[in-house]
């Protein structure tokens, strides 16, 4: 079931890699503009959402569109929702820490999403019930039992304003209990990892839909729990996300509403 849509997920996610390498660490000053203060894209970005686009298009015509940097069209109930270039500064500044991600959603939530690490050649690859891959191979969330000693992700941005705030307050209740805690600017390989078992778990406040759009769907097919940071299902709509597995993921929400 859905095969034809994940072919064109991989399809469209290799295709927005391939636009990208050849601009990492090779990017012109004049081809990077702020979209507002400290949130950047770049000529990699537009070249990217490009080439996913045009893949996507060529697939399935019918389905709707929303990415990072050209917005919303179509008005079909399935959308794919594209992050072209997700890590826009790591990438500007040359880190090597960024992916492509792509999902398409229904009326019911993810249907298929991918998470492409063209510099890792990692291919995260998830469809609704029929759960998730790392490279082709199985992949689940850690067993770690609880957030006590647990591995895990963070990120913010400068956009977060006075709710960076509430972040603080988070990440005080999480450092003494965690064994590590890492910001490495990429929310949607962040997910990706923690589907594939290499963190614990996840929390950030302010996400963007394309930031998460793939991303969520791997974790719960890997077996893990997405909420807000209330605990309940308004992630999607709030950008407010904590993910894990069981334990993690709960004892988080806990310590937050603490």
């Amino acid at each position: 079931m859905f095969e034809a849509q994940r072919e064109a997920c991989v399809a469209a996610a290799l295709a927005g890699g391939r636009a990208l390498v050849p601009y990492f660490r090779k990017l012109e000053p004049g081809t990077v503009t702020e979209k507002s203060k400290n949130d950047y894209v770049s000529d990699a970005d537009r070249a990217s959402e490009a080439a996913i686009k045009a893949e996507l298009d060529l697939r399935f015509p019918q389905y709707s569109f929303l990415g990072e940097e050209t917005g919303a069209s179509g008005e079909n109930s399935r959308v794919w929702i594209v992050d072209p270039l997700d890590g826009t500064l790591n990438f500007v500044q040359g880190f090597p820490h960024w992916c492509v991600s792509v999902a398409l959603w229904d009326a019911q939530g993810p249907v298929v999403g991918c998470v492409w690490d063209p510099l890792r050649e990692d291919l995260f690859l998830a469809t609704r019930g029929e759960g998730a891959t790392w490279n082709g191979q199985p992949m689940s969330i850690s067993q770690q039992s609880g957030l006590d000693g647990a591995f895990l992700a963070t990120g913010f941005a400068f956009q977060l304003g006075e709710r960076f705030k509430l972040f603080t307050k988070a990440l005080e209740a999480t450092f003494y209990r965690a064994k590590g805690i890492r910001r490495a600017g990429s929310a949607a390989l962040d997910l990706a990892h923690v589907a594939a078992g290499i963190y614990d778990g996840f929390f950030e406040l302010g996400l963007q839909k394309w930031d998460m759009a793939a991303g969520v769907l791997l974790v719960q097919e890997a077996g893990g729990l997405i909420s807000d940071w209330e605990g309940g299902e308004g992630w999607f709509e709030s950008g407010s996300v904590i993910a894990g597995n069981l334990w993690v993921q709960q004892e988080l929400v806990d310590a937050f509403k603490e």
